[in-house]
């Protein structure tokens, strides 16, 4: 089976698909990766994963930049004749139904900060994703999304049909390789350690996770890894006070080890990569009780639940978990099983491989 995986930056197919794709590898398929070129461009190659580079301006809303886009996108996807176009984020989802697949998948992996905040702009642009969703889901066989709450928003404002729609949690985790290790990257320290990665925009909630920082800043260390995201609407960079910010890493696996609670105080999410990291590797996590999040944490079981903005909670929970050992270890214990029993890759892989194969059987 040929399979392609379209992405508008190859960074993301990389993160967050790439799981997949390996394993997709490894049973015998041929894979392709369909993506601009970028840092991460020619690392596919090392995994068996055939790429495709088109052009593309993420930021863009240029019609003629735009029909551009599609027309080349159109031409090589044609010369690849795919048995699967399988799409991600907005872009990719809304142009891949123009190239002439034979099947063709969406995954909505997140509806992003067009869907959180009220202004007029972010009206204008959630009007306009949502009917370019509703003219390319009709090209598709099935629309994939990784949090019911966004299956069910684009199944109520009939943009698709219940039919066609498809809950895969999450792009995956591989549980084998994100797992505490003992004795390894311990460190001496005499505060407990709450972490957050994100990248520094407002709607991750880093301002109420500095705000639980000061809060609670004489009974823990409170950790910061992300980067500026200078090309969103909503970067910004805060009074890092009480918070040690890290910048970008590439250690995160080490980082979460070093931490004894991982915390996401977002306002919405696809299902955040960072929480099922933090699960995988056995800690407690505490989240906001909003799409996407909560598909991580069962409140009161592997972490707790909080309402978005509410600094104030957050601390609480935070506090309760420095507090108290015993419940932070049984959190995170159940926190593995959970990424282990509905998260792990070889589940996600299945659960696309059982779509593969229900479209083509329809074919036949």
């Amino acid at each position: 089976m040929k399979i392609g995986f379209l992405s508008h930056y190859d960074g993301n197919l990389y993160q967050f698909r790439l799981p997949v794709m390996k394993e997709l590898v490894k049973r015998g398929h041929t894979v392709y990766a369909i993506t601009p070129k970028g840092n991460r461009f020619d690392k596919f190659k090392e995994f068996g994963i055939e790429t495709v580079d088109y052009t593309i301006n993420r930021a863009s809303l240029n019609p003629l930049n735009e029909l551009r886009t599609i027309k080349e996108l159109r031409k090589k996807v044609n010369l690849l004749n795919l048995d699967i176009l399988h799409s991600f984020t907005h872009k990719p989802n809304i142009y891949g139904s123009f190239a002439n697949s034979k099947n063709f998948i969406q995954t909505v992996t997140g509806l992003g900060s067009f869907f959180i905040y009220d202004d007029l702009k972010s009206k204008i642009i959630k009007n306009v994703i949502l009917t370019g969703y509703k003219f390319s889901s009709k090209k598709a066989k099935k629309v994939i999304f990784q949090n019911s709450d966004d299956l069910k928003m684009f199944v109520d404002l009939g943009i698709i049909s219940k039919e066609k729609a498809v809950l895969v949690k999450s792009s995956g985790i591989d549980t084998s390789e994100w797992k505490m290790e003992n004795g390894k990257w311990k460190i001496n320290n005499k505060k407990p350690i709450v972490l957050m990665i994100a990248r520094v925009i407002k709607d991750k909630g880093v301002e109420e996770f500095i705000k639980a920082a000061e809060i609670l800043k004489d009974k823990a260390e409170f950790w910061y890894a992300g980067y500026i995201d200078k090309g969103n609407k909503n970067a910004f960079n805060p009074n890092w006070k009480n918070v040690k910010f890290l910048g970008l890493r590439d250690d995160i696996k080490e980082l979460i080890s070093k931490s004894d609670i991982v915390v996401l105080p977002s306002y919405r999410e696809g299902v955040p990569r960072t929480l099922l990291e933090a699960a995988s590797m056995s800690k407690p996590i505490v989240t906001t009780n909003a799409p996407g999040c909560k598909e991580v944490v069962d409140d009161g079981v592997n972490g707790f639940l909080v309402t978005i903005k509410d600094y104030e909670s957050l601390a609480e929970k935070i506090g309760i978990l420095i507090d108290n050992k015993e419940l932070k270890e049984k959190f995170g214990k159940n926190s593995r099983e959970k990424a282990v029993n509905e998260f792990d890759i070889k589940i996600v892989v299945d659960k696309y491989l059982e779509v593969y194969e229900e479209i083509l059987k329809g074919n036949q």
